[in-house]
Formats: C-alpha cells, structure tokens, sequence
C-alpha cells in the first residue's frame, strides 16, 4: 500500500467515525429532547458521512459490486441524508 493510499485510508476512517459520533449525539439529542428535528439531523448525517464509506469500502468488495454501482449507492445515501437534513428546516 502506498503512501497516498495509507493517507486516503485513515482519512476515510476517521471521516466516518467522526460521523459516527456527531450522529450520536444527534440521536442523544433526539432522545432526550424527544426532538424530530435532531433524528433528522442524526439519519441525514449517518447517510451522508457513514452509509456512502462502508458502501464503496466494505460492501462491494465484498459482494463483488462494479464501481458504478458503488458510487450509485454511495450517491444516493447522499441524497438521502441531504433530504433529511433539508426536512428539518420545516420545523
């Protein structure tokens, strides 16, 4: 593994956890404060910086995905969480 790639692994990895744990905290908001807005913000989060990284990384080499695929997958999820996200404007 070159140096680049080292570099683009740990920059993936870190870039998820780091979703990971503001998602967290949005559904802690979201329990807590019973609050629709937080879940939107914690799913919009979980599919636009974790769901896009464990699809192009873990689930199509794993299932043997072209990379087209891939990033359709990846590219949705985007979609997805950005729509969450947007929802919670209305509130």
């Amino acid at each position: 593994m070159s140096a680049l790639e080292t570099v683009a692994t740990v920059s993936v990895a870190l870039t998820t956890l780091l979703g990971v744990v503001v998602a967290s905290l949005a559904l802690r908001g979201y329990r807590r404060n019973d609050s629709p807005v937080m879940r939107g913000l914690g799913v919009g989060i979980v599919a636009i910086a974790v769901v896009p990284p464990v699809v192009v990384e873990l689930l199509a080499p794993l299932l043997s995905l072209p990379d087209a695929q891939a990033l359709l997958w990846a590219t949705l999820s985007h979609a997805v969480g950005l729509l969450a996200i947007y929802r919670t404007f209305d509130h």
